[in-house]
């Protein structure tokens, strides 16, 4: 579906979430963005800090609390690398 982001979290022991979301918002060392489906393509280097996932438009957030590492948007979703995931 094309206004959906496929968002993967990934850490160096596994991949801890690979699905289609409306957004997420991300906590990059350059200050807060939300990633949606058509966003330009962008890398930044990650705070220690929550992601916020939004599944659907207007649905309930979750928390996941990263460590370290990298976001990466391009044309297959946002991919977060993270050293470690709480």
């Amino acid at each position: 579906m094309a206004d959906l982001l496929h968002f993967e979290l990934v850490t160096p022991e596994k991949l801890v979430r690979s699905e289609d979301v409306h957004m997420v918002v991300v906590s990059g060392s350059e200050g807060d963005f939300g990633a949606m489906a058509g966003h330009a393509p962008f890398m930044t280097t990650l705070k220690d800090g929550p992601l916020t996932v939004f599944k659907t438009a207007g649905g309930a957030p979750e928390t996941i609390n990263v460590s370290g590492g990298f976001a990466e948007i391009g044309a297959g979703g946002l991919t977060v690398l993270a050293e470690s995931v709480s």
